[in-house]
């Protein structure tokens, strides 16, 4: 909370009366007041005065105190004026008025992104996520999205501003610098959203960013969640969908938790499974046995849906040289592409590979 808020309070209330008005904080250290030289005092019984009785005005040293409403029931500051008179109980009690407001303002306008951050970073316990969330009058139960954007080559910090613009809502929307490279969006959705709305509102945000900053960016989306304390397994999800889209989508730019299919399962695989599973699909003869030609004809035939008639109209070839090239494989890996159960265990080879060499496993 800023001192500077604070301030700007007492000192318009000096236009009211003559009384010294401020404000202590929980430490006991007058951060504001509208006699300056009390400011950074520091009263050391009062937050020991205060913590016996929040909920009162109490008198103590010539001042009367009242604690302004705190987070979990903790006296965070509270005001005071001076005297022990009626006329500082009313001062007293006007300042807690004013500044509760202006606290309550900017704890909302300023402290819920904060909230909301915490949670994706697993700083919060999950038992006061529930008690940040009612002071801060902030819905628990919601449908929302984590977009995670992290930029490519030289980051710009202005892609903050420019996602913000795009989802003004400070309340409902949350736009969080984590890294140099990444930021997060948290948006919250109508009650019938579903992953089709967020994909569209990443694609939103991604050519924004190439539009305003020519920012090359990849962008991952977590899965919907109703609650705030789902927020950190949606931001986890999208994190992940930008790290195995870096290994298995390559081509795309955007990337969802859901769509991720087998790549999900693959790379949360020890690599030494991985390396085992590869020795025992390639007996034979290792996978680097085949070159890039042969490799670019199986990657032809499983976009085709294992079609041999299909696969050599696009690879503009004969059926036969297509049939022999297969054939030539199976002698190769002992894996006939053509049997369903073959292609499937090929499939998935080609992608534990593919996984290796991302970590810097060649063999």
């Amino acid at each position: 909370m800023s001192s500077r808020i604070f301030q700007s309070i007492v000192l318009q209330m000096k236009d009211c009366s003559d009384r010294a008005v401020g404000v202590v904080d929980g430490q006991g250290t007058v951060v504001a007041c509208n006699e300056l030289s009390s400011i950074g005092e520091k009263w050391s019984h009062v937050p020991s005065l205060l913590a016996s009785d929040p909920d009162a005005l109490l008198v103590s040293s010539g001042y009367t105190f009242k604690a302004l409403p705190g987070w979990n029931g903790q006296f965070d500051y509270a005001a005071f004026a001076k005297g022990e008179d009626d006329q500082a109980a009313l001062m007293c009690s006007m300042a807690v008025i004013a500044l509760n407001g202006a606290k309550t303002y900017y704890e909302e306008k300023h402290d819920k992104a904060t909230f909301v951050k915490n949670i994706l970073c697993d700083n919060i316990l999950l038992g006061d996520i529930y008690i940040r969330a009612k002071e801060l009058h902030f819905v628990s139960e919601a449908p929302r999205a984590v977009i995670l954007v992290r930029q490519l080559a030289t980051p710009d910090v202005a892609a903050v501003d420019v996602i913000s613009s795009l989802y003004p809502d400070r309340q409902t929307d949350f736009v969080l610098s984590i890294s140099e490279t990444d930021v997060a969006l948290v948006k919250q959705l109508a009650d019938n959203a579903d992953i089709r709305e967020v994909q569209k509102i990443a694609q939103n945000v991604q050519d924004a960013l190439n539009r305003e900053l020519g920012l090359k960016t990849v962008v991952g989306v977590g899965t919907i969640v109703g609650h705030i304390r789902d927020l950190a397994r949606a931001y986890k999800e999208a994190q992940v969908a930008i790290d195995v889209g870096k290994v298995f989508e390559t081509e795309r730019s955007i990337i969802s938790y859901e769509n991720l299919g087998i790549g999900r399962l693959i790379y949360q695989l020890p690599t030494t499974l991985c390396e085992m599973f590869l020795r025992e699909v390639f007996k034979k003869n290792p996978i680097d046995a085949l070159d890039q030609e042969t490799l670019f004809t199986i990657n032809k035939f499983f976009e085709n849906n294992l079609n041999v008639s299909e696969t050599a109209r696009k690879l503009f070839v004969h059926r036969n040289t297509l049939v022999y090239r297969l054939e030539k494989i199976k002698k190769l890996t002992g894996l006939d592409l053509r049997e369903f159960d073959d292609a499937i265990t090929f499939k998935v080879a080609l992608m534990v590979k593919k996984y290796l060499v991302s970590r810097g496993i060649e063999s």
